[in-house]
């Protein structure tokens, strides 16, 4: 990080073990010296209790944003929630916010004052001490790494004990300097974001394009000088002549879904158990990074469900309609009660097409218009049956199937690469904050 930026001319050691040598000219400081935790709501006049405030939830709370979209009487929350002011730095303390550095400064509160979740804390700055710093500071790694670790709590809710932020010593160098240290921060952050957020938007239109790749193909093919007709289905429109509209209990030998209550048979070996998490919209290839298994007694009623390859395997709850076409690796495995299992008999040439049919966006509207009470959480094995499909030929089958899979490779490829240069900018900004904050670069001569 230094090769771009140049060192102070002279350090000291700080004597402290997480911050090695720093600048000769800082001081060292626990953050209680420096800044309040919590600041007591008592200070607050109570003419304002009769007053508006911002109110923040926690989901409301991410990295240097607050959604204020909310407001609240302040008698109805001044009991039980987290009181903060504009210029107050919010932190989130419990897991897994605290980890993905949930923090900002609050602005633009309601009467300039906020509450908030009482899972938030507050630290207000000193004197001394450049609120924008501190933002800055907290989300240095040495800091992250102590307070992660001393993280407790029970029923997978852990949270940073108060004394760990007050007691986390640090060094600081003068306001001025911090402040000049807050502004070099904030302009290079906000070009690296910028980045980061056109990655996002490049991975966005990417996914977009992969799917009217994958919706054409099914229902036009890829002869574009192809005679068409009309399907006389609303959301298919126009389809090649020779193409056949049918449903998918005819292109299936039979469509079931997995019995209840096989909790009881987890464990760590035996058959993969496929679930809704092994599912998803992006591709028919299954998701393996959640693997639960099952070891069923023989002759358990859910044989029936037992995968084979190139079944089609299918949300009915969830994330309706996600699909992955059955491949050697979760073959012989078990579907969970809310995964519906379609078998394609001898009309499907090419199960990925039969598959990818599922992805396509007129299939989705057919899934999502299906949902029970028209809330859209559940589809019942009949809407399955009934999802009307347009199918080519055996031949075409497998040509369509072919060329979307080179088609979504590609696409996989283009997003993983963006994926990747998000990764390393993030990887450079946290590096650049931990340099500038730890004195490790001397920013005192930059300019914007």
């Amino acid at each position: 990080m230094t090769g771009r930026y140049k060192a102070y001319p002279e350090y000291k050691d700080s004597g402290v073990e997480w911050l090695g040598e720093i600048p000769a000219h800082w001081q060292i400081a626990p953050f209680k010296h420096l800044a309040e935790l919590n600041p007591k709501k008592s200070s607050l006049d109570k003419s304002f209790l009769s007053k508006y405030c911002s109110f923040l939830p926690m989901e409301k709370l991410k990295l240097n944003e607050i959604r204020l979209d909310e407001t609240r009487l302040i008698s109805d929350v001044y009991d039980g929630y987290t009181y903060f002011e504009n210029d107050d730095v919010l932190m989130a303390k419990v897991t897994p916010c605290f980890e993905n550095k949930n923090l900002a400064v609050a602005k633009g509160l309601l009467n300039e004052v906020g509450f908030g979740s009482s899972e938030i804390y507050v630290l207000r700055a000193k004197a001394n001490l450049h609120n924008q710093f501190l933002f800055y500071r907290l989300q240095e790694d040495s800091f992250m790494d102590i307070a992660i670790a001393a993280m407790s709590g029970a029923g997978g809710l852990k949270r940073v004990p108060a004394e760990v932020v007050n007691s986390y010593v640090a060094a600081f160098p003068t306001f001025a300097e911090q402040q000049k240290i807050a502004n070099f921060l904030d302009y290079e952050t906000a070009k690296i974001d910028t980045l980061i957020t056109k990655q996002e938007q490049l991975i966005e239109l990417l996914k977009e394009k992969r799917q009217a790749v994958i919706s054409h193909a099914v229902t036009k093919g890829l002869n574009s000088d192809a005679p068409m007709k009309d399907s006389g289905v609303e959301w298919l429109g126009q389809v090649p002549e020779h193409w056949i509209v049918s449903r998918v209990k005819l292109l299936t030998s039979f469509v079931t879904s997995g019995s209840r209550g096989w909790a009881e048979y987890y464990s760590d070996e035996g058959a993969l158990f496929f679930r809704i998490a092994n599912l998803t919209r992006d591709t028919i290839e299954p998701k393996l990074k959640s693997i639960q298994n099952v070891t069923p007694p023989d002759g358990k009623e859910g044989e029936r469900a037992k995968i084979k390859k190139n079944d089609l395997l299918v949300s009915i709850t969830a994330d309706l309609g996600s699909v992955c076409v059955a491949n050697e690796q979760i073959k012989n495995g078990y579907v969970s009660q809310h995964v519906a299992l379609c078998r394609p008999n001898k009309n499907v040439k090419s199960a990925r097409w039969l598959g990818y049919f599922f992805l396509s966006d007129a299939a989705k509207e057919q899934l999502l218009g299906s949902g029970y009470g028209g809330t859209k959480i559940q589809l019942s094995l009949e809407d399955i049956r009934e999802l009307t499909v347009v199918m080519p030929g055996q031949n075409e089958q497998v040509q369509i199937s072919d060329f979307i899979d080179l088609k979504m490779n590609r696409f996989a490829e283009l997003i993983s690469k963006a994926e990747s240069a998000i990764l390393l900018m993030k990887e450079r900004k946290t590096a650049l904050i931990s340099a500038a904050v730890t004195g490790k670069i001397d920013v005192r001569d930059w300019h914007a």
